[in-house]
């Protein structure tokens, strides 16, 4: 049976091209493609795909995030994200988030195949000691800035309930995410904020709002 590939990119000239590329070897059949983040979920629910190629930039969202809630909701989908951006913020945060590789959109067309055709059997093209590298240089650029500059919105989100004292189950329903889904928001925001308990975190949040209300006092 040949690899069953999902797309998602926001540029419809990008999918077709990818679709070509992929579907030039008889090993890969591209089953199902969307155009925005909100659109992937429920398609790759509908079509079993092996693989998800997903682009880093949405215009309603972020392909790192909806890597994120593939690995928690099917996690027989290897992600691949496929971007036009080299950065080693991004690529730390799809190490997060369970991606399988992070490549660039101007590889060549057979490394491409090939990577895709390698995840699929379970390689990880991301290396061991790049994943430690570029986790270590966020938490170093955490430790000279805000720490919850370096959380996605989605995350700023949990933590805002969190501090608001909302169980998983509680942040699911107002967030229309599945429990497990925030399990794993939960635990990717406590490694970026170097902590290892959700009440390190609410208490963490609670002062970040008490400061920027004693900085709005101040402004007024």
């Amino acid at each position: 049976m040949p690899v069953r590939v999902f797309l998602l990119d926001d540029h419809q000239v990008v999918r077709e091209g990818v679709r070509r590329l992929l579907e030039s070897d008889a090993e890969i059949s591209v089953v199902g493609e969307a155009g925005t983040a909100a659109d992937a979920l429920p398609r790759i629910g509908a079509c079993s795909p092996d693989v998800a190629v997903l682009d880093v930039r949405l215009p309603d969202g972020d392909g790192i995030e909806v890597c994120r809630e593939i690995r928690s909701q099917y996690p027989e989908v290897a992600c691949v994200m496929l971007t036009s951006y080299s950065d080693d913020e991004a690529l730390a945060q799809a190490v997060l988030a369970g991606a399988s590789g992070y490549l660039l959109k101007q590889i060549r067309g057979n490394d491409l195949v090939a990577s895709v055709l390698a995840v699929a059997g379970g390689a990880s093209l991301i290396d061991g000691a790049t994943a430690r590298r570029v986790i270590e240089e966020l938490g170093r650029a955490r430790s000279t800035r805000d720490g919850v500059e370096v959380l996605t919105p989605r995350e700023r989100s949990i933590l805002e309930l969190i501090a608001a004292g909302k169980t998983n189950r509680e942040i699911g329903a107002e967030l229309y995410l599945a429990e497990k889904t925030v399990k794993n928001y939960v635990s990717n925001l406590l490694a970026k904020l170097g902590m290892a308990r959700r009440s390190e975190a609410a208490a963490y949040a609670a002062r970040l709002a008490e400061r920027r209300a004693q900085d709005a006092r101040h402004n007024e």
